[in-house]
């Protein structure tokens, strides 16, 4: 059985706790956060700690922390020379201390604390320097249920810019059609049935055959129309415009 100690309480941190705690062949052996967390009903019986001299031997510490706090955190931990991974899309790997082994378990998938998440849906990108440690962290993701990839650095922060893309950017976008709609008395959930077939249809086809729309048909017409229902929310039509200029240039 593999032991593990989670750094760190807040989306990715919790979810990870919650996964490894419910596989029969991980342990948690402890869970870390700099203040006092209220444990869900899975982890009660799981070992918290606030004191990072006071965390135990394990066979992987996963720092599940922001961005600028990675290098901090694998500073201050009172040990050496065990695998010491983060879980970070953007963060290269030498930015971990050298005085343990470093590693990249990088869950890409969009976390939420309040919203259940199935380990066979997130896929797992791995990066090591040392193979016996890859394989570990390959035993790891099979135990959650996840897909993995071994990859480089360039490679996983590449796939970090393009998660913006298609996960926060698009957000964005139900953000402002969400704003479109309630300012017509309409329900959001109208759309919800077109969002689901965008989605789908892009598992079978790749974007660019995919795409449809008024800007693809340059259809001015409606395209000006469009732009001219935009005009008190200036901000709006810029994206409009731009997206708009984006997809006419993609497709002649």
């Amino acid at each position: 059985m593999i032991s593990i100690v989670v750094i760190g309480a807040g989306q990715v941190g919790t979810h990870f706790c919650n996964a490894i705690h419910a596989s029969p062949s991980l342990l948690l052996k402890q869970f870390y956060n700099r203040s006092k967390v209220a444990l869900t009903d899975d982890i009660k019986d799981v070992e918290f700690c606030s004191d990072l001299d006071l965390l135990k031997d394990a066979d992987l510490y996963i720092i599940a922390v922001s961005d600028v706090a990675v290098e901090a955190i694998s500073k201050a931990l009172p040990f050496e020379n065990r695998l010491v991974v983060h879980t970070s899309g953007s963060v290269a790997m030498r930015f971990l201390s050298k005085k343990n082994r470093r590693g990249v378990f990088y869950p890409l998938q969009t976390f939420s604390k309040n919203s259940d998440l199935n380990f066979s849906a997130v896929p797992i990108c791995i990066e090591t320097s040392c193979k016996k440690d890859r394989e570990l962290l390959k035993s790891v993701a099979i135990a959650l249920g996840s897909p993995y990839y071994t990859i480089q650095t360039e490679q996983r922060q590449a796939l970090h810019l393009a998660a913006v893309f298609v996960n926060n950017f698009t957000n964005q976008l139900y953000r402002i059609a969400h704003e479109l709609t309630d300012s017509e008395g309409l329900e959001f959930d109208i759309l919800k049935p077109l969002i689901a077939e965008t989605a789908n249809k892009v598992q079978v086809l790749s974007p660019y055959m995919a795409q449809t729309g008024p800007a693809k048909r340059n259809d001015k017409k409606t395209i000006l129309q469009q732009q001219k229902l935009l005009e008190n929310t200036p901000k709006f039509q810029e994206i409009y415009k731009l997206l708009t200029k984006s997809i006419q240039k993609t497709h002649g």
